[in-house]
């Protein structure tokens, strides 16, 4: 009774009432309901979203482990004089081939799964099982990378960087449509004053963070006063919470205290895995990387990161909402719980990220073990994200008010 639709549920309660209801019939409801269709399937849209990413994990520790110990892999391809370069070369190849075996699988996903709305769809039960035959197809596509020519597989690092850039921009938009919305739960003629405390504690809490944060790394990234860039960085990021703050706070957007301090952890955050991006040996950088060996700090910081990129990749594929135009419509029992073209696009443009942090965006620097985002280009790819992630959120906040002001010129 529980498992079934409601209209099918009381179809079979008023047949029981009047006594002609049998156990073929009740079957029948049973049988005819959209959760037992999943069930007889094996389709659990849910779960699914567990599989595809665990085989997004595998896929990027397998282009770690090709990259770092690799030497047999490297060694054939030098033969095969598939990378006309040096062993960085090589090892930044391999990286490629193996995000582009992931890759196609998942745009082929995203090509056979676009637009399904109905979990009655024969596309859901293609998206939620047939296991056996997309992990085939995954380890094909894969196999079949190693095969391709390298002027295709440099073609496609051109085009990486383009698709990297997209994934942080869609995951840019999910964070910041999700602040907003945390924001718009704990307005005051909402929730009253039961809020307000929570509300007040967590944006103090943000600001906080964020102070000691911007402090550290004045301690941690400035040793010298010659450390002009990172001085800069740092300061620049400062100016750019007291900027959020200030427009949040004026009396025209009175968009509250909480979602700038949640926007300042992100930019400081941002601001701090640009610094740490910056190659080893600098004088301004003092940090394991500088040495040949490898400790347990680098390693923790490498498997850190990259559980980091599988949970945003994750959370920002099923995020399909923060894109839609119309947010008011009311999803119905049969619709699908998400997206799943656009959760197979974050995948296939996660792809490309995972494979630019792994080469650090360049496919002719050193490339030392258990490191991972590491390079000058990394660097301002996390510097640029920030002050992109800033202009967003600004214009979120002041957009309203600019295209209020047009209304009323037009209407006058």
């Amino acid at each position: 009774m529980v498992l079934c639709h409601k209209e099918h549920c009381w179809v079979e309660v008023e047949a029981m009432e009047s006594g002609e209801s049998s156990s073929n019939e009740r079957y029948a409801v049973f049988k005819d309901s959209s959760w037992f269709r999943q069930f007889r399937n094996g389709s659990n849209p849910w779960m699914a979203r567990y599989v595809y990413g665990l085989i997004f994990l595998v896929a990027t520790l397998l282009a770690w482990a090709a990259r770092d110990y690799g030497r047999n892999a490297l060694t054939e391809m030098e033969k095969l004089e598939r990378c006309k370069g040096t062993k960085d070369c090589l090892r930044a190849e391999v990286v490629l081939r193996v995000s582009l075996g992931c890759f196609a699988f998942f745009i082929t996903m995203f090509l056979s799964t676009a637009g399904t709305s109905k979990l009655d769809d024969s596309r859901d039960s293609w998206h939620s099982g047939w296991w056996f035959a997309k992990i085939v197809m995954w380890i094909g596509f894969t196999a079949i990378t190693f095969l391709l020519p390298s002027v295709i597989i440099q073609l496609y690092g051109e085009i990486a960087h383009f698709g990297a850039g997209v994934f942080l921009l869609i995951q840019l938009t999910s964070i910041i449509s999700f602040i907003m919305w945390l924001n718009d739960c704990c307005q005051p003629d909402k929730n009253a004053e039961r809020c307000q405390v929570y509300v007040m504690l967590l944006a103090t809490t943000a600001y906080v963070v964020c102070l000691v944060g911007i402090i550290l790394m004045y301690i941690w990234y400035t040793p010298e006063p010659s450390c002009l860039l990172n001085i800069f960085f740092i300061t620049w990021t400062l100016v750019l919470l007291q900027l959020m703050t200030s427009v949040s706070l004026h009396p025209k957007v009175n968009a509250g205290i909480l979602t700038p301090g949640l926007m300042g952890l992100y930019v400081v955050f941002i601001c701090w895995c640009a610094i740490r991006s910056e190659p080893a040996g600098e004088n301004c950088i003092r940090k394991a990387e500088a040495t040949d060996r490898t400790d347990w700090l680098t390693i923790i910081s490498f498997v850190v990161a990259v559980l980091a990129i599988v949970i945003a990749t994750f959370s920002t594929g099923i995020d399909s909402q923060c894109f839609q135009f119309r947010k008011d419509e009311t999803q119905a029992e049969d619709d699908v719980p998400y997206g799943y073209g656009f959760f197979h696009f974050v995948f296939a443009t996660g792809a490309m990220y995972f494979a630019m942090l792994l080469i650090g965006w360049n496919t002719h620097h050193a490339i030392k073990k258990w490191t991972i985002d590491v390079g000058w280009t990394s660097t301002w790819v996390r510097i640029v994200n920030e002050w992109l992630a800033v202009c967003v959120y600004l214009w979120m906040l002041v957009s309203p008010i600019i295209w209020k002001s047009r209304q009323t010129a037009e209407s006058s």
